[in-house]
């Protein structure tokens, strides 16, 4: 039986050792994607303090007609928090207790919000001039998609018009 010579071993250990570092090295120099946050749906995502507003859009049926915003809004905080939506000249504000999330799905029931926007000043496919803020961690500007009711799981949220 034949072993390794010392110097056999210490050349087989270093080149171990250099072949773990360059294999590792990919990790180390580049940003791991999947640890970002991103909107994994149609709509977008805002974050400000411990107050999350995850995949927001609004559906109308067009351009000037009446939106309803979709989406939910987290708090992760302890203490209540009011969110404020701004959509060109209409405000709306939503209350989210400490721990809680609140869906903006078009009904007023425990846990959900109905936030309307009157006119929408954008056509379907286009991003809604918004602002969102809270009482603690301040505003941030964002657009928020418009789309219409031609995806099915849209279909039936598009507000319409009422009979005249």
């Amino acid at each position: 039986m034949t072993s390794l010579r010392p110097r056999s071993r210490l050349l087989l250990a270093a080149g171990l050792c250099i072949a773990g570092v360059a294999l590792s090295g990919c990790s180390a120099t580049n940003e791991i994607t999947t640890e970002k946050p991103y909107s994994a749906s149609n709509g977008v995502r805002v974050a400000l303090g411990d107050v999350r507003a995850s995949d927001l859009l609004v559906v109308a049926s067009g351009e000037g007609a009446e939106g309803l915003l979709l989406g939910g809004l987290t708090n992760d905080g302890d203490d209540p928090r009011t969110v404020t939506l701004t959509f060109g000249d209409q405000t709306a504000t939503v209350p989210v207790e400490g721990h809680a999330t609140v869906l903006l799905d078009g009904t007023t029931g425990d846990g959900h919000a109905d936030v309307r926007v009157t006119a929408v000043s954008v056509p379907p496919g286009a991003l809604l001039p918004s602002t969102i803020a809270t009482d603690a961690a301040g505003s941030q500007d964002v657009g928020i998609p418009v789309l219409d009711g031609s995806q099915p799981e849209y279909a039936s949220l598009v507000p319409t018009p009422p009979a005249s």
